[in-house]
């Protein structure tokens, strides 16, 4: 027992006042520290709950801010979309009145090259270079000209069209984007710290290689806009340009038509009216061939009925130079016996040369006869050809495009 206490370490007072005082100071320095930190810890606690609260409301502010921005470019592309396709099927309906338009004037321009070609089977001197060839060649002309007008037209069309489906497909294309871009934001929008499908994810302060600046952003939208207004605009003038061109050719077409109708009318009663002063002639030359010939019958018949007085007059002269010797003589008898014969003999000469020329005149009315009704057949044939094959053909024709 003895051995224990020795072997213990004794303090002095003044160590063991020292060492409580030590431990006195220590446990007040550290509880200090601690009550500070404490208190420290507790504002910092505040002030970053209060920083996360208004970090968080700001995020939301700006999330709103962003819903109402894509919500405006979502209505504004929306109404640009429903502008550009309604301008897009006006401009259809115009097409289709083109390829309309440009299915009548085959018929017209076949009409028309048709006729010329029914005319060129006139003959004689009806074939002549008219005031109708001219009107239908002038015609074939115009309606050949409004044809490749209206191509022309159909393809500017068409390509106004090809740009209008583009701009609607970046619009639509953009507008899909904003739909998307607005349920996502929406999502992020509602998500509060209660939310089951918030979590943690790594990297998520990263800034995506396909992502682009705001001002980036708002331009491809302005420039998908602007492209769908400038479409748009397009579009109009090409139907008022398309409205402007039809209502032309419709009326120059018209007018070239009614012209040719004019010159065709013309010309018929012309024809007409030649055929008819060609038949009455030839009806007065068939008069006059009835009076010739009958003439030449008359003649004939003279120059018959003079036979028998000459023979008698010749006959006598004859008998008489018989008579004997001194009875031979030149009597009264004998001169008008001879003057009878030299009379009647010239008077069948004047006959023969009357008969002559009766059989002559008779042959030139007959030739007359002939070239009348050859140009009668001419003119008939003229007439059928302009007022029935080409008429008729001309009163199918029908012109409106509206």
């Amino acid at each position: 027992m003895a051995k224990l206490v020795q072997a213990r370490t004794k303090f002095l007072p003044q160590e063991w006042n020292f060492s409580n005082k030590s431990r006195y100071n220590d446990a007040e320095v550290q509880l200090s520290r601690s009550e500070r930190l404490v208190l420290e810890s507790e504002r910092l606690v505040d002030q970053i709950e209060s920083t996360t609260k208004k970090t968080q409301r700001d995020v939301n502010k700006k999330l709103d801010q962003r819903i109402e921005e894509l919500t405006f470019w979502e209505r504004e592309l929306d109404s640009k979309l429903e502008e550009l396709s309604n301008a897009t099927e006006l401009l259809l309906a115009q097409k289709t009145r083109l390829e309309k338009a440009l299915h009548s004037c085959s018929a017209p321009l076949c009409i028309a090259q048709q006729c010329l070609l029914n005319r060129e089977k006139r003959v004689g001197i009806d074939l002549v270079h008219d005031e109708v060839e001219r009107e239908l060649l002038k015609e074939a002309e115009v309606f050949q000209g409004v044809t490749a007008l209206l191509k022309r037209t159909a393809e500017q069309t068409e390509e106004q069209l090809r740009l209008n489906r583009m701009a609607k497909f970046y619009l639509e294309k953009d507008l899909q984007d904003k739909a998307t871009a607005l349920k996502v934001e929406k999502f992020t929008a509602n998500l509060t710290n209660n939310s089951p499908d918030i979590d943690y994810w790594s990297n998520v302060i990263r800034t995506e290689g396909s992502s682009v600046s705001p001002e980036e952003w708002q331009d491809f939208t302005n420039i998908n806009i602007v492209n769908a207004d400038k479409q748009k605009n397009n579009s109009t003038t090409m139907h008022a340009l398309v409205d402007s061109i039809l209502s032309e050719t419709t009326g120059d077409m018209l007018k070239q038509v009614e012209s040719g109708n004019r010159a065709f009318r013309r010309r018929v009663q012309e024809t007409k009216d030649a055929k008819s002063k060609l038949e009455k002639q030839l009806s007065k030359v068939m008069d006059e061939i009835c009076s010739q010939e009958k003439n030449i019958e008359l003649l004939r018949k003279t120059i018959m009925d003079k036979e028998g007085p000459l023979k008698v007059a010749e006959t006598r002269l004859e008998t008489r130079t018989k008579r004997p010797n001194v009875e031979l003589v030149r009597d009264p008898a004998q001169h008008r016996l001879v003057s009878e014969v030299q009379e009647i003999t010239s008077n069948v000469q004047r006959l023969r040369t009357t008969l002559a020329q009766a059989e002559a005149e008779l042959r030139g009315l007959r030739r007359n006869q002939l070239a009348l009704e050859e140009e009668i057949e001419i003119k008939s044939n003229s007439l059928y050809i302009d007022d029935v094959q080409c008429t008729n053909l001309r009163n199918s024709i029908s012109i409106n495009y509206f």
